[in-house]
């Protein structure tokens, strides 16, 4: 997986926690640097740390499945990215209070990082350089929810079904590039 590949999955993956913080600062009356902060660490956090967790529950049946595993990634990154698209449709802010205590964005980084688990599974299939992949996808996460706070008291929920919609449509993208390129399809047309 190139870089040009690890930062649109990054980006795909942080949509869900890019809508969530813009929904934060949305019932924010005033942010301060260190409410955004807190909001992107925990979402940066979870989006690194569940890939990882993927990852090693996925390297233990790599041998198993090694002659379907682009389709396991394609199914993956197609279900979540139909999912963002559905939650995006429903137009519905996830969360709008401003509370940033530990449950309640502990609970906030679980469910929006869930799909980044499932990316981590696939990873365990791909030729991925973990350490630098989950840095990436946290370090990006960490900035586009920040960015997002910001977003969400100026703007409003302008931005979010938006951010989902492109998020769920660059997911399943990149699961039928990943199952194109290992039946051969993208060598022929290439090539």
């Amino acid at each position: 997986m190139g870089l040009l590949e690890l930062f649109i999955l990054a980006v795909g993956l942080s949509m869900d926690a890019f809508a969530v913080s813009v929904c934060k600062g949305l019932a924010m009356p005033k942010i301060t640097v260190k409410k955004t902060l807190t909001v992107g660490l925990w979402f940066g956090g979870f989006q690194a740390l569940m890939p990882a967790v993927g990852y090693l529950l996925g390297v233990q049946f790599r041998d198993k499945i090694t002659a379907v595993d682009h389709w396991i990634a394609f199914i993956l990154l197609a279900l979540i990215g139909a999912n963002m698209i559905k939650e995006a449709c429903s137009g519905d802010c996830e969360e709008e209070n401003e509370s940033l205590d530990i449950r309640t964005m502990f609970l906030l980084a679980v469910a929006t990082s869930i799909d980044a688990l499932a990316v981590g599974i696939t990873f365990a299939f791909l030729n991925v350089h973990l350490l630098a992949a989950v840095s990436f996808i946290g370090a990006t996460t960490f900035t586009l929810s920040s960015v997002g706070v910001k977003i969400g008291n100026v703007f409003g929920t302008r931005y979010k079904a938006r951010a989902e919609f492109a998020g769920g449509v660059i997911l399943i993208l990149l699961g039928i590039k990943i199952l194109l390129e290992h039946l051969g399809v993208l060598t022929l047309i290439s090539g």
